[in-house]
Protein backbone atom coordinates (compact mmCIF):
# COMPACT_ATOMS: atom_id res chain seq x y z
CA UNK A 1 0.00 0.00 0.00
CA UNK A 2 1.43 3.27 -1.06
CA UNK A 3 -0.35 5.66 2.10
CA UNK A 4 2.10 7.16 3.76
CA UNK A 5 -0.11 9.25 6.56
CA UNK A 6 -3.79 7.78 7.37
CA UNK A 7 -6.00 9.71 9.32
CA UNK A 8 -9.56 9.25 10.85
CA UNK A 9 -11.69 12.02 10.04
CA UNK A 10 -15.53 10.81 11.03
CA UNK A 11 -17.14 7.45 11.57
CA UNK A 12 -20.68 6.80 12.22
CA UNK A 13 -22.93 3.67 12.23
CA UNK A 14 -24.86 3.12 9.13
CA UNK A 15 -29.40 3.04 10.03
CA UNK A 16 -31.19 0.44 10.07
CA UNK A 17 -28.49 -2.34 9.35
CA UNK A 18 -25.57 -0.55 11.46
CA UNK A 19 -22.70 -0.98 9.47
CA UNK A 20 -19.90 1.26 10.30
CA UNK A 21 -18.59 4.12 8.21
CA UNK A 22 -15.27 5.31 8.48
CA UNK A 23 -13.78 8.37 6.13
CA UNK A 24 -9.74 8.68 6.37
CA UNK A 25 -7.80 11.11 5.11
CA UNK A 26 -5.03 9.26 3.16
CA UNK A 27 -1.97 11.12 2.23
CA UNK A 28 -0.31 8.91 -0.30
CA UNK A 29 3.59 8.41 -1.12
CA UNK A 30 3.20 10.36 -4.41
CA UNK A 31 2.08 13.28 -3.05
CA UNK A 32 -1.67 13.13 -3.48
CA UNK A 33 -4.67 12.73 -1.32
CA UNK A 34 -8.10 10.88 -1.49
CA UNK A 35 -10.79 10.44 1.02
CA UNK A 36 -11.01 6.83 2.03
CA UNK A 37 -14.39 5.09 2.49
CA UNK A 38 -14.10 2.34 4.66
CA UNK A 39 -17.45 0.13 5.04
CA UNK A 40 -17.85 -2.52 7.38
CA UNK A 41 -20.90 -4.75 7.61
CA UNK A 42 -20.62 -7.70 9.93
CA UNK A 43 -17.07 -9.31 9.03
CA UNK A 44 -16.81 -7.99 5.34
CA UNK A 45 -15.19 -4.66 4.65
CA UNK A 46 -15.64 -2.16 1.47
CA UNK A 47 -13.15 0.22 0.93
CA UNK A 48 -12.19 2.79 -2.08
CA UNK A 49 -10.51 6.28 -1.90
CA UNK A 50 -11.99 9.23 -3.85
CA UNK A 51 -10.74 12.42 -5.30
CA UNK A 52 -11.89 15.56 -4.04
CA UNK A 53 -14.49 16.32 -7.12
CA UNK A 54 -15.93 13.15 -6.35
CA UNK A 55 -16.58 13.38 -3.00
CA UNK A 56 -18.16 17.20 -3.03
CA UNK A 57 -20.49 15.59 -6.11
CA UNK A 58 -21.28 13.11 -3.37
CA UNK A 59 -21.56 14.72 -0.52
CA UNK A 60 -24.15 17.28 -2.09
CA UNK A 61 -26.31 14.46 -3.59
CA UNK A 62 -26.68 12.87 -0.44
CA UNK A 63 -27.50 16.50 1.06
CA UNK A 64 -30.06 16.85 -1.47
CA UNK A 65 -31.41 13.93 -0.65
CA UNK A 66 -31.44 14.26 2.59
CA UNK A 67 -33.06 17.38 2.61
CA UNK A 68 -35.73 16.25 0.18
CA UNK A 69 -36.67 13.87 2.21
CA UNK A 70 -37.02 16.11 5.34
CA UNK A 71 -39.20 18.98 3.42
CA UNK A 72 -41.56 16.00 1.62
CA UNK A 73 -42.12 14.98 6.01
CA UNK A 74 -40.72 11.33 4.94
CA UNK A 75 -40.04 8.88 7.87
CA UNK A 76 -36.40 8.42 8.64
CA UNK A 77 -34.65 5.79 9.45
CA UNK A 78 -35.33 4.32 13.26
CA UNK A 79 -38.02 6.31 13.71
CA UNK A 80 -41.43 4.87 14.08
CA UNK A 81 -44.71 5.78 11.78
Amino acid sequence: MDAIEIRTLHTLLASPYRQQIELQHVLHQADYVTLRVRIREQKRFTIFDIDEPTARAWGLAMLEWADTLAQSGQVKAGEGK
